[in-house]
Formats: structure tokens, sequence, C-alpha cells
């Protein structure tokens, strides 16, 4: 294959992995109209048209599936081959890409970035915050956080966090004018701020528990997002009751009464965050020195040095 035969099909499978020419082009460095201009010549040099284009999105025809179900795993193949040769030359450098809940993102990655980079100035990390159940293989993902009932089949699983609490919560003010629900069927005459599940669209059926006896509730209310932050502030500002994990910035607000719990006693836990690779003979050493760090044992190695 020529040189500029394989940039092509480069390009080609960074747009597909990155549902965007715009982001696609900062990956590789291009300018989109460059970019643009690749992936027309590898169109056609083939004779068919890869990729589907609307102004708000790109995706795959049905003979773009087809090429990227056969050359990426030709791409995977060859990073895990340079990554195994920069290992045994004692480097540790390159890109590593990772598929993150917004907590975890925000909670676990954020704090450990500097730590990270001053360890590791010539690794660049490629983080993208993704809701949805991604599917990291076909992503070209090097590694995914999920909680941990959601994790893909055949992955190696690394507990990152302890189970997380979800709580309901409600500001002072909509609590003295609303009333406090009792039981999770007193949401059906409260306003409540609701999650939108990006695998399908789906509003999430709030999921309640208390002596075995489990319930799952589906809500209405004036306001619906699929993230955490405006989620928490439609709550502090009255809007209704929302139902978030407590770790996830509402721990903060409990303590110094912005936000109120409310059906406590029916509150569950969910499994706790999980960062999970494929089940590979070989863990790339700069995923385990990223796990490391967002463990901690990188403190640890660094005392025991010291």
């Amino acid at each position: 294959m020529r040189g500029f035969e394989f940039a092509e099909l480069k390009a080609f499978a960074a747009v597909v992995e990155r549902k965007s020419f715009a982001r696609a082009a900062e990956h590789l460095g291009l300018s989109p109209s460059a970019l643009s201009q690749t992936i027309r010549q590898l169109e056609a040099r083939i004779g068919t048209r890869l990729l589907n284009r609307t102004t708000r999105s790109v995706s795959p025809s049905a003979s773009g599936e087809l090429l990227y179900g056969r050359i990426a795993p030709l791409f995977r193949e060859m990073d895990a081959a340079v990554a195994e040769a920069t290992e045994a030359a004692g480097h540790t450098t390159g890109t590593l890409r990772i598929n993150t809940l917004g907590i975890a993102a925000r909670t676990i990655i954020a704090p450990r970035l500097s730590r990270f980079h001053q360890t590791y100035p010539e690794v660049l990390l490629d983080i993208v915050v993704d809701d949805a159940l991604a599917d990291i293989v076909v992503g070209r993902f090097d590694a995914g956080i999920r909680v941990g009932g959601r994790l893909e089949k055949d992955m190696i699983a690394v507990r990152l966090s302890p189970d997380l609490n979800m709580v309901a919560v409600a500001s002072p003010g909509y609590l003295a004018a609303r009333g406090v629900p009792k039981t999770p069927a007193d949401l059906h005459s409260h306003a409540c701020i609701n999650w939108r599940l990006q695998m399908d669209g789906r509003q999430y059926r709030w999921e309640f528990e208390k002596k075995g006896q489990k319930l799952e509730v589906a809500v209405d209310g004036p306001v619906v997002t699929n993230h955490a932050d405006i989620g928490i502030a439609a709550a502090l500002n009255g809007l209704g009751i929302a139902y978030h994990f407590e770790r996830d910035g509402v721990a903060e607000h409990l303590a110094h009464g912005r936000l109120v719990q409310v059906l406590a006693d029916w509150s569950i836990s969910r499994p706790g965050l999980f960062l999970y690779y494929p089940n590979r003979h070989h863990r790339p050493a700069l995923l385990g020195a990223f796990i490391d760090c967002l463990l901690d044992r990188d403190l640890d190695i660094g005392r025991k040095a010291g």
C-alpha cells in the first residue's frame, strides 16, 4: 500500500470514529478542508460514497460500514504493535483514548490530570465524555469508564470507586411550596428533573427499593437533560426534584443546606465506577500507568521510591 492510500484510510477511520470532520481534522492535525479533500480522493479512488454528510452529522454509508469494519481491526493491531515496541524501548509515550461517563470525568479523572501529565508529559490523553454506553472497540478507545452494572461483555474491569448512592433532592424553597413526597408514588404530583438516556432517547424511569420492594417511576417536570450539572442547577433553583448520584456534586449542596434529600429510605445504590478494556493478552503499559494514577497507586510508588 502506498503512503497516500494509507493516509486516506486513516483519515476515513478518524471521521467515522469521531462522527465529525472538525474533530477528526483536529485529531489528525489537518484543516477540515484538507480532510474533506482527502475523503473525496478516497471515494473517487474506490468509486463509491463512503460517508453520508449533512449539515449536522456525518455517518458511514453501507459501503463505508463494510470498509471500516475491515480496516479498524488492522489499525488497532498496528497501534498495539507500536505500543509494544515503545514499551520495549523503555519509553512511555503515545495517545491514550478514554471513553468515560461525566461523573468519572469530573470526580476521578479531572483531579488527577495534572499529576499524570507531570509524570508522562509525552502522553496525549484523548478523553471523550459520553453518558451513552459506547462500543469502545468500534470507537477504537483504549478503555471506557462506566457504572459496573453496565459493562460490555468480554471486558476486563478495574473498580475505581465504591458503590454509588443515588439521592432524590430538592431545594428547601421548592419543598416548602409543594410539600415533601413520602413515597415514590407521590412523585406523580411533583415537578421532577428528568434524565434523557442517550442510548435510545428514552427518559429514565426512577428506580427505588425498600425492604425488597422495587419500583420504577416515570416522572414529569419542566426540565429533561443528559447532563448532571443542568439537573442539579434546576433543583437548586427550585424547579423540582432531581435524582442524582450523591457523589457527583450533590453531597456538598446537601451539607450546606442548599438541597434537601427526600425519599431517603427508598433511595438505591448502584455498582461503582469501573474502568474496562478489551480482554487481550497484552495490556499496554500506558493504560496501566493511567489506571495506577486513577487509583492513586502512583503516589504509593513515589513514597516507596522516596
